[in-house]
């Protein structure tokens, strides 16, 4: 978790995975994410970090990550700040991680699981990159991600490389037929593998 980073955005790592140490979700169709909060760090006082409540300050006071994405997503449903936009990165596989485009920081909880309190984030996935130079709108149009399973799929029949240009860095999953304009996020069909260059060029066109 990396918040505010350049005053106009907040990064996050998310994973879906299994063996993931946090338990993220994706829900409502998959139009919004659940991002669980980090856990404290390990310490000679803290030696299991998950039996402990996630902080959402330091022993110095100041705010944690957690605290810091939690304050953000309050402030929003006060009417107090524009939603907080966050890129969300996801780990698929070892030593693959998919971009999984820009997000709205929409409300914030904590909740109790098995042996502590942890905080929950939910952010909807918005249409395109917008303009970072003006305030995110709460009524942003939303798009659904493309499910993990299909990511890997698509990445081993484009062999890891741009569609077009075979480059094998900075690479997004991008729907051919836009799911703005009905194509489906369901499928493998639908999804190609774009370096950011043609990523960006496209953007909503159909080609």
């Amino acid at each position: 978790m990396n918040f505010g980073l350049g005053r106009d955005h907040s990064v996050i790592l998310m994973s879906l995975r299994p063996s993931a140490p946090y338990r993220d979700r994706i829900e409502d169709g998959g139009t919004t994410l659940i991002y669980e909060g980090h856990d404290h760090p390990k310490t000679g006082a803290v030696r299991n970090p998950k039996l402990v409540d996630q902080p959402d300050r330091h022993p110095s006071g100041g705010l944690t990550q957690n605290g810091k994405f939690h304050q953000a997503a309050q402030e929003f449903k006060l009417g107090r700040r524009s939603p907080e936009r966050v890129r969300v990165y996801e780990k698929i596989r070892t030593g693959i991680w998919a971009y999984n485009s820009v997000f709205h920081l929409i409300d914030s909880w904590t909740e109790q699981d098995e042996h502590r309190r942890v905080f929950k984030f939910r952010l909807a996935a918005v249409e395109g990159e917008e303009d970072f130079a003006r305030p995110a709108q709460p009524d942003a149009q939303r798009r659904r991600l493309i499910p993990t399973s299909v990511k890997l799929e698509v990445w081993k029949r484009d062999g890891g490389k741009c569609a077009v240009c075979g480059a094998n860095d900075e690479l997004h999953f991008d729907h051919i037929l836009p799911f703005s304009k009905g194509g489906t996020s369901l499928t493998a069909a639908n999804v190609q593998l774009l370096c950011a260059r043609h990523n960006l060029t496209k953007h909503d066109r159909i080609e």
